[in-house]
């Protein structure tokens, strides 16, 4: 029998005797609230086994032998909206969560028991599907584990999202943070500003891979629709999986000045961005324009993404337009404010009344504290932790994603990767895992303020799906473990062991290009 591999490492694991074999005559059982989860099961270990796998209802939530059922009923309400408990036997599964969620977490536990062939999508012959017999009780550390990606600068089709979504789910991260603007693009259509899309959707050239500004003279750009948004935004739903959009705010705006250049302090003209970096034109801060512009664009984005959060990046954002901007100068004047850092903080605050007001909450990067933090924003603190930091101190949730760790554009070894720019420090898997979201010294109370943490895949050197991959995966697997299990559980040594023997040949079954461990870049 296999050894028992997973990742993220279970919070309680005990091995038991024997294995549950599936076969021709395997049911799944599922009660009302569970049938969405057995259905997703049902679809992903029917196609490699080749066994119908039919779905029956068990009203009170009670297995039977050669059976697979999930249930929340008589749950163990301590283990939360996330936790789940599996008993694998040799005559049967049994899992049972207090909510839907968890059963879906503990389905993809079962899934990596499985053999990897699980994952090959058509039937496979000569396999024997069997999982140890194991007893688990398990719940997450943090309720935020996210990945982010930039479809600003190289864009993904939709398809390669839903992938996406996919792994994260096999992995039990359940935050997808998508970047939709940027000086180089703007991806997402907004019906009241068509030219948003008409025009800063493209650009003239990007940039050579590996380079900042050295262009490829190739025209480039695309966005998505409201439709395949919708889409996306559901398919992440059934996987648990809630969507954050980033519109950015008041800086990384010329795909945006672009379209609508009386949005900005100097009027134009301006073009979607050609090279990396920062661009000084910004949002211009005195002009009521900008605010209905980014309300209504704003509004558009409530109706398609249903979640708490809404993201509107703040980093990054010069001052040097704003310093020589009439318009600026005279909003600083007439609300008291004392220079451009406090110009940002009315920007920002502004902002996130208007969310608030519509029962969403705002979450920006940690330049989002320079000039007083908005009352009620969430921090995403990526220039080291001492943003998280000061804002778990002023009583703020936090999610930390410093580039120390949790940079996935980053290479993946100290070995120089010709194509990435020799500035970037590497992050290797070592240094992903050992990554704590929580600082040293925090109260309890203090503490819970960290939500937990994110990985983030910038795309200025990252232009195909397959480069993609070979950036989160594995480290992806390295930031899950340690937003789900235990601290005190951390041992690099035994997570790559289960990652060689368990993940990994689930990750190859499936397509992914990922890095093998001990690879050059």
């Amino acid at each position: 029998m296999r050894e028992i591999c997973i990742v993220p490492q279970p919070w309680q694991l005990t091995a038991q005797e024997g294995a549950f074999k599936l076969g021709p005559a395997t049911r799944i059982l599922v009660t009302q609230s569970s049938r969405a989860v057995g259905e997703y099961l049902q679809a992903l270990l029917q196609p490699s086994t080749g066994y119908p796998l039919p779905l029956t209802e068990s009203a009170e939530g009670v297995g039977a032998p050669d059976t697979i059922l999930l249930t929340t009923p008589n749950a163990d309400v301590s283990l939360g909206e996330q936790g789940y408990e599996l008993n694998v036997t040799p005559t049967s599964v049994v899992l049972r969560a207090p909510h839907p969620a968890g059963l879906f977490y503990g389905v993809q536990s079962l899934r990596q028991f499985l053999p990897a062939e699980i994952e090959s999508g058509t039937q496979v012959h000569g396999v024997a599907w069997l999982a140890p017999a194991v007893r688990i009780k398990d719940r997450p550390r943090f309720p935020w584990r996210g990945l982010m990606l930039d479809t600003g600068r190289h864009m993904f089709a939709p398809a390669f999202i839903k992938r996406l979504i996919d792994l994260m789910a096999l992995h039990k991260l359940n935050v997808f943070h998508w970047h939709l603007t940027e000086d180089q693009g703007w991806r997402i259509e907004i019906k009241k500003y068509p030219r948003l899309t008409e025009i800063g959707a493209w650009r003239n050239i990007s940039p050579l891979p590996g380079e900042m500004e050295a262009p490829d003279g190739q025209p480039y750009g695309g966005f998505y629709t409201q439709a395949q948004i919708r889409e996306i935004v559901a398919y992440a739903a059934s996987r648990f999986i809630t969507v954050v959009p980033e519109i950015e705010m008041p800086g990384h705006a010329m795909a945006a000045l672009a379209s609508y250049p009386e949005l900005g302090c100097t009027g134009g003209p301006y073009a979607v961005r050609t090279s990396w970096g920062i661009a000084k034109d910004v949002f211009c801060a005195g002009n009521e324009q900008t605010f209905a512009f980014l309300e209504d664009v704003l509004g558009e984005l409530l109706a398609l993404f249903p979640g708490e959060f809404i993201h509107i990046g703040g980093d990054e954002s010069p001052k040097e337009r704003w310093k020589a901007c009439p318009k600026c100068q005279a909003a600083m004047q007439a609300h008291g404010l004392k220079d451009e850092e406090q110009l940002q903080s009315y920007f920002v605050q502004r902002i996130e009344r208007f969310l608030n007001a519509r029962g969403r909450r705002m979450i920006g990067w940690d330049e989002i504290l320079e000039g007083g933090l908005a009352p009620n924003a969430t921090v995403m603190s990526w220039r080291g932790m001492d943003g998280g930091l000061a804002a778990v101190q002023a009583g703020h949730d936090v999610v930390m994603t410093p580039t120390s760790h949790c940079y996935l554009d980053y290479p993946q070894t100290q070995a120089l990767d010709p194509s990435l720019p020799k500035w970037m420090a590497h992050n290797t898997l070592e240094k992903v895992y050992e990554f704590e979201p929580v600082p040293g010294g925090l109260s309890p109370a203090e503490s819970a303020h960290v939500l937990g943490g994110q990985g983030n895949l910038w795309t200025e050197f990252v232009p195909t799906e397959q480069r993609a991959e070979y950036m989160l995966f594995p480290r992806a697997a390295a930031l899950a473990e340690r937003w789900w299990s235990e601290a005190a559980a951390r041992d690099f040594q035994d997570f790559s062991k289960r990652l060689g023997t368990g993940l990994l040949p689930h990750l190859e079954s499936l397509g992914v290009n990922f890095r093998k461990p001990g690879g050059e870049n």
